[in-house]
């Protein structure tokens, strides 16, 4: 009987041991999924990763000290020089006739433009127009949103230092009502060389668009963003609002009359940025943020009359991006009917199909629709595409941050094919978004550069995975980096804090490789979207209604 005992006992105790190692090591698997995490401090690294993608000359206050100047001579001469020949002949005097004027003669022939400033999209050199545009629309749109928030956690000069950085170069590369530079350098001849942004040696070509070189893509997405830049300025900076203001209205004038898509007119932009879109929802998207920064009724009624027209109620898309802009538009649109005059109330069903089309795009993230939903890797992230994909989760997450608030303070709920949604369910829902990107997730990873104990250390970018200018001021040459920087195994020199990287795969598997740029590298739009989530929530993580269980919609 003892020896039996002593079996039983030694059983019970192995059976013990071993529910225990396995509870343990759910328990690790878990953990990343329930803890908490610091929003403001999130939030402060977020608005630090836009001083590493700064092109120009830094200001003195700049925070990331690995970067220096960089793109000083961009748009200093385009076209081709013309020969010395200071003089003419006049075929009926038969005579040389000198030109006085000689100096100002030929510099007509040249096309110069300063092109100093603004932003790198990604991990490379290149200065795209239309992506940079989206950067600061949605930069604006969280601080317009959330302000306050941004204030209390300290960072309010930050995000508007962000924001100016790249209005400041838009109003260097409008130099006409009817003319936009759009790209600076060239995004092949840049990715045949590994180099520091202070060492460039590839083309600087500048690329415009103008009145028989259409863009009306880029030109009212830039338009969009110097609009919202303008309401965040209207306060602080009255003079340089009204200014941005001028500059976005003459781009939605000139965007709409000379209608075309940037791409076909700028063709090095195919491979990179190209507008699949089209550019239809960028001119709607435009009116109604010059809209919000004028209140001219004008604009958002070109928003209603086009909106069959342009796609604005009959597309129902599952995508928001920098090429997209459909579901944010069409959430703007719907947010209005609230607030709409008795005359525009005659539009009452325009705005309702709006809000329709709005609703799909809400309640596919959700997971409620009955047809066409998002897809999520197992562990909840959602899941558009490979390459890159956390754009659109910081972009999905943004808008379902912004469209919580509209419901609560307009006592209403998100109507979807399968059940009405609270404003508490929806805001929970973007917090799992953001939870996720900084490490509640299986991985244990926080995708956002710099944030917490454990991050891609191998990140698909230059400037981040060279020596930096300060260590070392000697020149790195073109294939230089790419023969001793690029393939290393090592962690990247400088950390680009802030950075949102493109994520894991399908799966929740992520590689932390240099050469895995589908994964590991970051783009400015990433980022930009996820200020405003992370100021929203870094505002109400002490009120009661966050602290609920994360809601899993199915």
């Amino acid at each position: 009987m003892e020896e039996k005992r002593r079996c039983f006992s030694l059983s019970r105790n192995k059976f013990l041991q071993h529910w225990c190692v396995i509870l343990f090591i759910s328990s690790l698997a878990i953990l990343p999924l329930t803890q908490s995490f610091n929003y403001g401090k999130a939030l402060s690294k977020s608005l630090l990763y836009f001083e590493s993608q700064r092109s120009g000359r830094l200001p003195y206050n700049q925070r990331v000290t690995w970067r220096h100047h960089s793109g000083l001579t961009d748009g200093l001469e385009q076209g081709v020089t013309p020969p010395f020949q200071p003089y003419t002949y006049n075929i009926f005097t038969k005579s040389f006739i000198y030109i006085v004027m000689f100096d100002i003669c030929i510099s007509n022939l040249y096309e110069q433009v300063d092109l100093v400033g603004g932003y790198y999209d990604a991990g490379d050199n290149v200065k795209f127009g239309l992506p940079m545009a989206f950067t600061v629309t949605m930069l604006s749109w969280g601080v317009i949103e959330y302000g306050d928030e941004i204030s209390s956690a300290g960072e309010y000069t930050h995000a508007l230092e962000a924001i100016k950085w790249g209005t400041d170069y838009f109003i260097k590369a409008h130099t006409h009502p009817n003319v936009l530079w759009v790209e600076v350098g060239d995004g092949d001849t840049d990715h045949y060389c590994w180099q520091r942004p202070e060492d460039m040696t590839t083309s600087r070509q500048a690329y415009k668009v103008d009145e028989k070189n259409p863009g009306s893509d880029v030109a009212c997405e830039t338009a969009a963003a110097m609009a919202a830049a303008s309401i965040v300025f209207r306060k602080t900076n009255p003079h340089y609002s009204h200014l941005l203001l001028q500059h976005a209205e003459q781009l939605f004038e000139f965007g709409d009359k000379f209608r075309g898509k940037y791409d076909e007119s700028v063709r090095v932009v195919k491979g990179y940025y190209p507008s699949v879109s089209g550019f239809k929802d960028e001119l709607l998207w435009a009116a109604l943020w010059l809209y919000k920064a004028t209140d001219k009724e004008d604009y958002l009624s070109y928003a209603l009359e086009k909106a069959n027209e342009f796609g604005g109620i009959t597309w129902a898309i599952t995508e928001f991006s920098w090429d997209v802009k459909f579901p944010a538009l069409q959430i703007i649109a719907s947010m209005l009917l609230t607030e709409a005059n008795q005359r525009e109330m005659g539009f009452k069903l325009v705005f309702e199909q709006y809000r329709s089309k709005a609703e799909y795009y809400l309640c596919a993230c959700l997971n409620k629709n009955n047809g066409s939903n998002v897809n999520r890797t197992p562990a909840g992230l959602l899941y558009i595409r490979q390459w890159n994909n956390m754009q659109y989760v910081s972009n999905a997450a943004f808008l379902l941050t912004v469209y919580s608030d509209y419901l609560r303070a307009s006592n209403q709920r998100l109507r979807c094919d399968r059940g009405k949604v609270g404003p508490e369910e929806v805001l929970l829902f973007a917090r799992s978004q953001a939870d996720y990107i900084l490490g509640a997730n299986p991985m244990g990873m926080s995708y956002l550069v710099g944030y917490g104990s454990r991050y891609p250390q191998r990140m698909h970018h230059r400037g981040a995975s060279i020596e930096s200018y300060r260590e070392n001021k000697g020149f790195i040459g073109c294939t230089q980096g790419y023969d001793y920087w690029y393939p290393r195994n090592d962690p990247n020199p400088n950390v680009v804090v802030g950075a949102l990287v493109g994520g894991p795969d399908h799966m929740d598997r992520f590689s932390d490789d240099r050469k895995n740029f589908m994964q590991t590298e970051a783009c400015t739009y990433n980022t930009a979207s996820l200020v405003g989530v992370l100021a929203k929530l870094h505002g109400v993580e002490e009120d009661g209604y966050l602290n609920t269980p994360l809601l899993a919609s199915s």
